[in-house]
């Protein structure tokens, strides 16, 4: 494995020593995998050109990229701000699992919502960060400076679990405060009532946002291959149950297949982009989902 792709894997990640790190090793190892398949015919050019457009002025054209590619880029600048994303992060209680020798589930999102916000702001774009349980407890409205990167970078860094899941109302009270369209990511378990979700994200949709899913579960979680004895302990009312994980193994995929089928269906229903993932899926999965939807917005 190139030393750049090592950084795709979620557990490569986990033992960097600060967030700043992890969000920059990601996006190079995400770039530098741009050129390989499956991402053939991606530039790597979207930090910092767009494509010459009639109307641009001929002064910002970039020779140099033009002797390299005989394509016309136009440099952008700082102020060039193109689209306002909202990063929606759920921190509830079962957010906070991990099954033996893997990342939690709140660790791997908080890894995928830095190397977004990073890879946002290097394409001049601005990001916001939200953070809720049971209800909204970080609000952090888009912005596309450097030093702001810090400020969401920071609340990453130390996000611990909270209370149970408010997934529904929560969403209901972010799509309230969007005032300008733009692109919504929500990573989440979705551990909560599924029509409710929907509803709630079907509230972005009315305001006219794009909208991308990226519903986050634990291997053990979709497989459900426990030993021969098991105790479940529910992680936000500490209930116990003691079973015996086979006796229930298919009932408990049947069940789970058609949780995730119903979110995949509604989500194609309602033009809202629905991506499955673990945490051991690398992290270039989701970053390919943003940028595919980032190209077909412009």
């Amino acid at each position: 494995m190139q030393e750049a792709f090592k950084y795709l894997q979620p557990g490569v990640v986990a033992q960097l020593s600060n967030m700043e790190l992890r969000a920059r090793l990601v996006v190079e190892g995400f770039i530098t995998g741009l050129h390989k398949s499956p991402y053939h015919g991606f530039s790597v050019e979207f930090i910092e050109h767009r494509q010459y457009m009639p109307g641009d002025e001929i002064k910002h054209i970039d020779w140099k990229a033009y002797g390299k590619t005989d394509r016309y880029y136009i440099k952008q600048f700082e102020e060039e701000t193109n689209l306002k994303s909202y990063l929606i992060l759920d921190a509830s209680k079962s957010m906070d699992y991990a099954s033996e020798g893997q990342v939690k589930k709140i660790e791997y999102a908080s890894y995928i919502a830095a190397a977004l916000s990073y890879l946002m702001i290097e394409q001049r774009d601005a990001v916001g960060l939200t953070i809720y349980d049971e209800q909204v407890r970080v609000s952090l409205p888009p912005r596309a400076t450097k030093s702001y990167l810090k400020l969401i970078l920071k609340e990453l860094e130390t996000l611990k679990p909270g209370n149970r899941t408010g997934t529904a109302q929560s969403l209901h009270a972010v799509a309230e405060r969007i005032k300008r369209r733009g692109l919504v990511i929500v990573l989440s378990d979705l551990f909560d009532d599924p029509k409710q979700v929907m509803t709630a994200l079907k509230h972005f949709r009315h305001k006219g946002n794009e909208v991308i899913v990226m519903q986050v579960l634990d291997p053990m979680e979709r497989s459900f291959a426990f030993g021969t004895d098991a105790v479940f302990r529910d992680m936000e009312t500490k209930e116990e149950l003691m079973t015996q994980p086979w006796h229930i193994q298919k009932a408990y995929r049947d069940s789970l297949g058609s949780f995730l089928e119903a979110y995949k269906r509604e989500c194609r229903e309602n033009a809202i982009d629905y991506v499955l993932l673990d945490t051991t899926t690398p992290f270039d999965k989701a970053l390919f989902e943003y940028l595919n939807k980032r190209k077909r917005i412009h």
